[in-house]
């Protein structure tokens, strides 16, 4: 996709800090970090939405991410992260290529990240239950 903003860097036309690439797996600096040290992890095809990612490519991924984010959070002095995937519009995601965000975090980094938790009518839950389980059939 030749106007994909990470194609271009995938395709080296446009610059970035990388910290690890592979055949599949590109990662890189997030340019507007929430945190030193925020880093994109990302497939090097172009897919728009996690769900299209063959499994080759999303294992290769995760992989690296499990290289990744130790290193992300032990060079900046960090002691947790976030692992992040906006899947669409109504989600966040602004670049329209699957992209995972690892996120240093430290105790009162105010970055937030804070869960509005709800709770189901009666019958809802079971309701939303099987609905699921039609969809994997």
């Amino acid at each position: 996709m030749s106007d994909c903003i990470f194609c271009k860097i995938v395709a080296g036309e446009l610059p970035s800090s990388k910290l690890y690439e592979d055949d599949l797996v590109l990662s890189f600096l997030d340019i507007a970090p929430l945190a030193p040290g925020h880093s994109l992890v990302i497939p090097k095809n172009h897919y728009e939405f996690y769900p299209q990612v063959p499994a080759d490519e999303a294992a290769a991924v995760a992989a690296a991410m499990l290289k990744l984010a130790p290193a992300v959070v032990a060079s900046q002095g960090a002691e947790a992260f976030n692992l992040l995937l906006c899947n669409g519009a109504p989600a966040g995601q602004v670049v329209p290529h699957v992209h995972f965000h690892i996120i240093p975090r430290r105790p009162g980094d105010d970055l937030g990240f804070r869960w509005k938790h709800g709770s189901y009518a009666e019958g809802e839950m079971e309701s939303v239950h099987r609905a699921i389980l039609e969809e994997l059939k």
